[in-house]
């Protein structure tokens, strides 16, 4: 897996007119959190950690402060701005070596599915796959192979085979599936005539004696 380095710098000045003026300056704020210590504010580049969230791989990250500290971590939460798209705050977890941690990692479907080149749809139900493990074996992705998937058929999240990872989400959870295509019943003119005309209901006997 790739390991980026991320230069930031630790921060005590904290609040909603800080971080606000942290953003015009090209910085962003973020939190660097571990279990059973403190969590560490710090700031880095807008720039910088494009890498990191524009992606479609988890990436490990080392965080290097100014004092040469070093951490091992992953993003675990990104906020972006609504309208301009842009990162405004990260939050990374620190790793534990030897130690299991629970994080999502992106799903890529890979092949050419046979239900679709018989005119099937896929559909893609999951985009991400919460899982855990030790920090050696994050993949940057899981692949599902859609190759052999028929009109009808589809894939679960029983069915993916990890070596050394334990998959959080529900085993019945479908991922990806190909469907029928929407057949639209055309009627003919005749139909349609039959459907317009209005139903003759034949008037009682006390009726035609008020005629």
């Amino acid at each position: 897996m790739e390991n980026i380095v991320l230069l930031a710098e630790k921060r005590t000045e904290l609040g909603k007119s800080v971080a606000k003026k942290l953003r015009t300056q090209g910085f962003i704020p973020g939190v660097y959190y571990v279990k059973n210590s403190e969590p560490i504010s710090f700031r880095v580049s807008e720039k910088s950690v494009r890498p990191l969230v524009y992606t479609s791989e988890t990436k490990l990250v080392s965080l290097k402060f100014d004092d040469n500290e070093v951490y091992e971590c992953v993003v675990k939460d990104a906020q972006f701005d609504p309208i301009t798209d842009k990162v405004i705050h990260i939050d990374l977890m620190g790793l534990t070596r030897g130690e299991k941690f629970e994080l999502e990692v992106p799903i890529q479907i890979v092949g050419s599915s046979i239900g679709v080149r018989e005119g099937g749809i896929l559909q893609v139900l999951m985009h991400k796959l919460n899982i855990e493990c030790f920090p050696k074996d994050v993949p940057q992705q899981v692949q599902v192979d859609i190759s052999n998937l028929k009109i009808g058929n589809s894939i679960h999240v029983r069915d993916l085979k990890l070596e050394n990872i334990d998959i959080l989400n529900p085993k019945d959870s479908v991922i990806v599936t190909v469907i029928h295509q929407k057949v639209e019943v055309e009627t003919t003119e005749e139909e349609e005539e039959e459907i317009k005309e209005p139903e003759v209901i034949s008037k009682g006997k006390a009726e035609e004696e008020e005629e």
